[in-house]
């Protein structure tokens, strides 16, 4: 359930939604949010409309920034993505060189020319934009006209450019027993013509995250750039013999697949699906020739557990990839190894460092890795000596969220708490950290926020245990404020010092909240030993340091108001909401949960990763059910009582749509006020801007309703 979109310029015109009386409709909402230059605290209308910066990639001489922009068109209720690059020699402003619906930009190894994806008549295409070079340097505003360069008939999942721009790794989404594109793209047609509409499945995932199967695998191609800089449309099949996805399903990208320096190999991981795939982590990492003349190789078998995104020297003699050591534990710590290519050999590079990377580049002369990892609430950027395996932070005090990396300049996409991603540049130390982009300045300057504060306490078995404190905007030194008790996902996860598009508690701040959250036991960024420590655990440690965490953020903060104060979580942060309902309900005024876990037994024959329920509580359900009835919400529902707004979508296939109707079921069955929101549209995220204004309205109404000091016209 691990897992984690838009910024604000503007003030809305619209009123909190209104339930119907009897019925769950929902009164509408506005269909536009108008620029309101007058200051006023933060909101939601804020969060959906702000641009967001991701993806920053360098040129090769390290002069040029590219990189992609969302903006909201709200009216159509949805993000459009841009490309824009600016200039780094001399403070020059973005320029937008491809202005709606372009993703992914790359440069070509000679720096004059960017590839990008967009759509070519719906499908989505390969495209590249050629520069014009000027008096000094590339003329950003004189672009030449974009050429499509791939013309395959189904859409490009993933993609990478090899070192000398010859050539491309594709991936596409493909029927196995189909040997070319088109053949794949002919049966999806007559499928869609069929007037039948029953499926009929042999085995699992039936789902995925968001998505019924319909039967095909990413597939990983090269396709040769010919004289003309076009690609064939029918690519040279490369993952021939695997039953598995390049990338992996549902959020892999081109850090699963790679060329050697030379580009005559090229490196994937992949988890092999068969039968076991439900409840697999996995994954190895594969070696082939670029050229297809033999099949893929397994570089990692003698490791059942998961190896992924495989890093080749500069020198090709050794792959750096990222290992875990627990079959079946999605949340164990990946270590970095280092894989002799020529004998086999491998060693991890930083066994001393008790810390979980991801992210992983390589300097051009191989000394030095670069990774990001959580940290005690931050989530730096690392160097790890390649020789030593000797770790350095470079970056912290907030979140990276991306990075690239030419020559000795750094470029990162950075947040925290009260800023969303700008991109900022440093030398290859992390030394001279500037600023370059101020996307959001003008409605950051306009918006009232709220301070914020880390502080730490004695939690479960007296351990430290860390946490924050989020003021509300305008907030009043003796004045006490009603609380938003935020509870993570994950679990395996963490509230850290970076900016979000979902749970974001600027958003409770702007509202006069203040919010307070805590990195339980089994939170990311502590060492593994904390994290593991959640496992077959879910209600008990975590539920101490939730209890210890209050009670230390009450004595230590006295703007808190105890007596107005509601708890809210989603995903584990559901599951932990709906366990305190039942076990831990005397502090709070109201409860909300989104996308939580209700019956932990039903959880495991309805999610779809079912390696992670098995891991969670010791096998499955069949085998130990007293361990999903240790903490199972569901046999504590005779002691609910506070008031609760369950939140579920249609969409949801990681913990399905019937938990939180089942919750709702208890709640009105036992004459508890409660509410229930549902989106057919959503997944385990609610991630279009009218349903994002919607969710915060409701949610915001509902801790209002609750929280209301008495008197004040409840």
């Amino acid at each position: 359930m691990k897992q984690a979109l838009t910024a604000a310029l503007l003030l809305a015109l619209a009123t909190a939604p209104a339930l119907a009386a009897d019925t769950d409709t929902v009164a509408p909402i506005d269909t536009a949010i108008t620029l309101d230059h007058a200051p006023h605290p933060f909101n939601v209308r804020d969060l959906v409309m702000m641009q967001r910066v991701s993806d920053p990639q360098l040129s090769p001489d390290g002069r040029y920034a590219a990189f992609a922009v969302r903006s909201t068109d709200y009216a159509a209720n949805k993000g459009v993505n841009a490309i824009e690059v600016m200039d780094l020699s001399h403070d020059g402003k973005p320029v937008t060189v491809v202005a709606k619906g372009a993703s992914s930009p790359r440069w070509a190894p000679d720096g004059k020319s960017l590839y990008y994806v967009a759509s070519a008549g719906g499908t989505a295409q390969l495209w590249r934009l050629d520069f014009t070079a000027g008096k000094d340097g590339l003329d950003l505003a004189a672009a030449k006209a974009p050429v499509q360069v791939s013309h395959g008939v189904l859409d490009v999942q993933a993609w990478k450019l090899s070192p000398d721009g010859r050539s491309v790794l594709l991936s596409y989404a493909v029927f196995a027993d189909c040997g070319t594109l088109a053949c794949t793209k002919q049966k999806q047609d007559t499928r869609a013509a069929d007037k039948a509409t029953g499926t009929l499945y042999k085995k699992l995932f039936v789902r995925h995250w968001d998505t019924w199967s319909d039967g095909t695998r990413n597939q990983l191609y090269l396709g040769r750039f010919d004289a003309n800089g076009q690609l064939p449309a029918e690519p040279v099949l490369l993952s021939r013999g695997i039953d598995g996805d390049v990338p992996s399903k549902p959020f892999g990208d081109d850090s699963e697949f790679a060329f050697s320096p030379d580009g005559k190999t090229v490196y994937f991981d992949v988890r092999i699906a068969g039968r076991s795939e439900p409840w697999s982590t996995n994954f190895d990492i594969y070696k082939v020739p670029a050229d297809g003349s033999a099949a893929p190789v397994n570089l990692t078998a003698d490791n059942k557990a998961w190896d992924a995104y495989p890093v080749p020297s500069p020198d090709g003699k050794t792959l750096y990839y990222l290992a875990m050591k627990v079959p079946g534990f999605e949340a164990d710590r990946f270590g970095i190894m280092a894989l002799d290519l020529a004998t086999g050999a491998t060693r991890e590079l930083d066994p001393q460092w008790d810390r979980s990377p991801g992210g992983m580049d390589i300097s051009a002369d191989g000394k030095t890795l670069y990774v990001t990892a959580d940290d005690e609430g931050q989530h730096p950027l690392f160097a790890v000596d390649t020789a030593s395996g000797k770790v350095g932070e470079l970056v912290g005090n907030g979140s990276v969220d991306g990075y690239s990396l030419a020559g000795s300049r750094l470029l990162l996409a950075r947040s925290d708490l009260k800023r969303p991603s700008d991109l900022y540049v440093a030398n290859a130390e992390g030394k001279d950290l500037k600023q370059v982009t101020h996307y959001n300045a003008a409605l950051l300057k306009n918006t009232h926020e709220g301070d914020f504060e880390f502080f730490t306490f004695k939690g479960w078995n007296n351990e430290p245990v860390q946490g924050y404190v989020v003021k509300p905007a305008g907030y009043q030194a003796g004045k006490k404020y009603p609380v938003a008790f935020i509870i993570h996902g994950g679990p395996q996860g963490a509230m850290t010092n970076g900016w979000s598009y979902r749970w974001n508690p600027q958003t409770y701040a702007g509202q006069g909240f203040a919010v307070v959250t805590i990195n339980f036991h089994g939170s990311t960024g502590y060492g593994q030993k904390f994290t593991d420590s959640i496992s077959g655990d879910w209600g008990g440690k975590p539920l101490e340091d939730l209890k210890l965490g209050w009670k230390a953020a009450l004595d230590k903060y006295k703007f808190l108001d105890g007596e107005r104060a509601c708890a809210l979580g989603a995903s584990y942060g559901g599951y932990m909401v709906y366990w305190i309902a039942g076990v831990w309900n005397q502090p709070w005024k109201c409860l909300v949960d989104h996308d939580g876990v209700f019956d932990a037994r039903m959880m495991y024959y309805a999610t779809e990763e079912l390696w992670f329920e098995e891991r969670e509580n010791g096998g499955p359900q069949y085998e130990v059910p007293q361990n999903y009835e240790k903490f199972n919400p569901i046999d504590h529902v005779k002691d609910w009582r506070v008031p609760m707004l369950v939140i579920h979508s249609d969409r949801d296939y990681r913990i399905p749509l019937s938990q939180g109707l089942g919750a709702f079921t208890a709640l009105q069955r036992r004459g508890i006020p409660s509410e229930f929101l549902t989106f057919p549209d959503e997944n385990h995220w609610v991630l279009k801007p009218h349903n994002s204004v919607l969710w915060h309205d409701t949610v915001n109404a509902w801790l209002e309703q609750w929280t209301a000091e008495p008197g004040a016209g409840k």
